[in-house]
């Protein structure tokens, strides 16, 4: 589904905006996920009626449907949470499917990518294999592996809000022709 151009416009700058900060600073400001989810309410309200209003509350509780278990194992952070969920407000359910296969992939390649330069990647296939087991009976895997925890200082962390920005900047290139 095809945004407005004043949507498409509020979506790059939300997304830029999130993906810049995680980059200099490994935070997502509260203030930029609060924007985006005020405008993509907002604005799909008001391009779309009653119908916009309730797309974009769906695609922001898709987003968080889907992102909020990785906060609860430790996998993401809170700001990549809500910026998704922010994201999903603007484009709505439909189009936040697609993007965020979009960013699970470019995600993906990008972290393999970054644990084969820094040469961890049979202790990632390892720390994979303990989370898939520690989830699989009800166990937190940061618990076993403080170094699982996104937040551990020997994590190897990608800034996700630049998967999604970077995402989000692919999908309108490529949904506008």
């Amino acid at each position: 589904m095809t945004l407005p151009l004043f949507l498409t416009l509020t979506l790059l700058a939300i997304a830029i905006t999130g993906g810049l900060s995680d980059l200099r600073t490994r935070r997502i400001p509260n203030w930029i996920n609060l924007s985006g989810f005020i405008l993509g309410m907002g604005l799909n309200t008001f391009f779309e009626h009653g119908e916009g209003f309730r797309l974009a509350l769906i695609g922001f509780g898709l987003a968080l449907l889907i992102y909020l278990p990785l906060y609860v194992i430790h996998a993401m952070g809170a700001g990549d949470v809500k910026f998704m969920a922010a994201i999903g407000a603007i484009v709505g359910p439909h189009n936040w499917l697609t993007l965020f296969l979009i960013t699970a992939v470019l995600g993906g390649v990008a972290s393999l990518c970054l644990v084969i330069v820094r040469g961890r990647l049979n202790l990632t296939l390892d720390n994979l294999s303990i989370i898939m087991t520690e989830l699989r009976h009800g166990r937190m895997p940061y618990r076993k592996d403080p170094s699982l925890d996104v937040h551990d200082k020997h994590a190897v962390g990608l800034p996700h809000g630049a998967s999604i920005a970077i995402s989000t900047m692919l999908w309108v290139a490529f949904s506008s022709h």
